[in-house]
């Protein structure tokens, strides 16, 4: 995911994924194609960023909280949490947080 998601006018949601991994593998890399593939086709899904060298970010974006709500609660991306803390992640922190503003710059 090296792509700047491309998002709509403001206001809209973003989830800010930061986490510490552990050495171990597991699954860890197909887990993450699957929630990406996954993610993206749930109702109020915007886009997703994420960055990894050491510490991990992951910003995903949706159209409200209730999607967000929803995508929580979804069954495969509960097993991936549960896997997360017993396997992947040394830590990690969740950050909800409503976009009021957003603007960019882009080279022709």
């Amino acid at each position: 995911m090296s792509e700047i998601a491309q998002t709509p006018k403001a206001p809209y949601y973003a989830v800010i994924f930061t986490s510490e991994r552990t050495d171990e593998d597991k699954g860890y890399s197909e887990m993450v194609e699957e929630m990406v593939k996954l993610a993206s086709v749930q109702p109020g899904f915007l886009g997703v960023e994420s960055a990894r060298e050491g510490l991990g970010i992951t910003v995903s974006y949706w159209e409200s909280l209730e999607a967000i709500q929803k995508w929580k609660q979804n069954e495969r991306h509960l097993i991936a949490q549960r896997k997360g803390m017993s396997d992947w992640y040394l830590r990690y922190k969740t950050r909800v947080c409503k976009v009021e503003r957003d603007y960019g710059f882009e080279k022709e």
